[in-house]
């Protein structure tokens, strides 16, 4: 059985793959997302391309050290108004970002690739639509009171598995890619290689 390597360093994405069952291990790519994100932007591309190719370098960075082993990598990227957003620095960057979504209906765009030996092998990029409720500035400021730091860890600045459930009127995709992985079908693959039991 191949190992696995999770190259990322999101404890959500960890959790996800940890209470399915799967054996893996998991290690930060150490790539700078911000200027791949940059790079790409100016070159034209979608967020969906975005989300694959940077999910692509991060496995690759890793394949290229651990031969033998599947390498995960997994990005997510969120898209509102055709403007790419980034996980918030802070909480009244949390806030901002959170102000400009309200109302409005935005999409997640998750991205998995699985390298073997420097090779890409499995590819899957799922996208899903949510919308925020109007919810009024009491309600952000004690959201953000009770969420604390973990708006700082999500690219759209809520966790919907938590509290951030109540900013939300609308949530159409799987709730597995809405948390950052895409992975019904990521354990499919999984199965065909001998890491899970079929």
């Amino acid at each position: 059985m191949p190992d696995v390597i999770l190259a990322s360093a999101s404890r959500t994405r960890g959790a996800m793959l940890e209470n399915a069952g799967v054996p893996f291990t998991a290690l930060p790519p150490g790539v700078d997302e911000d200027a791949v994100k940059a790079s790409l932007k100016g070159e034209g591309a979608t967020a969906a391309e975005a989300a694959e190719a940077l999910a692509e370098i991060k496995a690759t960075r890793l394949s290229q050290r651990h031969h033998g082993a599947l390498v995960i990598g997994a990005d997510q990227m969120l898209v509102c108004d055709d403007r790419w957003y980034d996980k918030p620095a802070d909480r009244l960057a949390a806030r901002g970002q959170l102000l400009e979504l309200r109302g409005k209906t935005h999409h997640l765009v998750t991205a998995s690739v699985v390298m073997l030996g420097g090779q890409r092998i499995w590819h899957h990029v799922e996208t899903a639509k949510l919308t925020m409720r109007p919810f009024s500035e009491e309600f952000l400021e004690q959201y953000l009171d009770k969420a604390g730091d973990a708006v700082l860890s999500s690219v759209g600045a809520y966790q919907l598995e938590a509290a951030g459930a109540q900013l939300f009127s609308r949530v159409e995709g799987n709730h597995f890619v809405i948390l950052g992985l895409p992975l019904l079908p990521l354990l499919d693959f999984l199965r065909v290689h001998g890491v899970l039991a079929s």
